[in-house]
């Protein structure tokens, strides 16, 4: 039986492959049959990801940079049928206290290099007609808001408004652009965080579904908009918070 949903003969890039989402989402594209590349900064952690995979390849590149933008595109061999952009950083500071370096890294890292590196790969013709590009957004900035998100929901919500024009640029060569929108989900940037075990058990009461996203289940959505189960979706975003925003 043809199984619209699986990636096989499919060549996917994810970046932010270190950790994470960007891990989680690596390791489902290679069970779902793609061929996948890799890439982020830590050489280490990104080579633990690859061991982890069927297969597959790792390119280091630090994409807060155009120098590292082009230096990754340069070392795709071939061309791409899907990218997901899940490289991206979590910073809490409240306005005022935000100075410019503070927001230039934050855009940098959670919004240029996805809008850099797509651009880079259109530029140069390095995606097949029917892929599928995957930006990894956020309810923070685009559904809700906390104290101290000002700039990070902005990098999120400036990749919203980046997905809406794109789609309808690349559509006349079938490509599509798709964002998934979660809620918190549970990765390792929780055990450096400030907030106490049991304000974090308090949060995940927030929830209607009474806890926090996994890894993995951004990953199956991103396996979906990969697919060719999603070729008639383009410009549009998945919601997976839990109901967070029902409330």
């Amino acid at each position: 039986m043809n199984n619209p949903f699986t990636l096989e003969g499919k060549t996917i890039l994810v970046t932010g492959a270190s950790s994470g989402i960007g891990k989680a989402v690596a390791i489902q594209c290679a069970r779902a049959g793609a061929n996948c590349i890799i890439t982020a900064r830590n050489d280490a952690r990104l080579s633990d990801t690859l061991m982890t995979m069927d297969g597959g390849s790792k390119i280091l590149a630090d994409l807060s940079t155009k120098e590292g933008i082009m230096a990754l595109v340069e070392q795709i061999d071939g061309k791409l049928d899907g990218v997901v952009c899940a490289a991206g950083v979590v910073e809490t500071q409240v306005l005022k206290l935000t100075d410019e370096n503070d927001m230039q890294h934050l855009f940098n890292t959670n919004a240029f290099s996805a809008i850099r590196l797509v651009r880079e790969l259109v530029q140069q013709k390095r995606m097949n007609k029917g892929a599928s590009i995957v930006l990894i957004s956020s309810i923070s900035g685009v559904k809700c808001g906390y104290v101290g998100g000002s700039i990070y929901g902005a990098t999120k919500g400036a990749i919203e408004g980046f997905v809406k024009a794109t789609a309808l640029e690349l559509a006349p060569q079938r490509i599509r652009v798709n964002t998934i929108i979660p809620g918190m989900v549970e990765t390792h940037l929780l055990d450096h965080s400030d907030i106490d075990k049991e304000q974090i058990e308090a949060d995940k009461l927030r929830y209607p579904l009474k806890r926090y996203g996994q890894p993995e289940e951004i990953g199956y959505a991103a396996v979906y908009l990969l697919s060719d189960a999603t070729q008639w979706m383009t410009g549009t975003g998945i919601l997976i918070d839990g109901g967070y925003t029902l409330v």
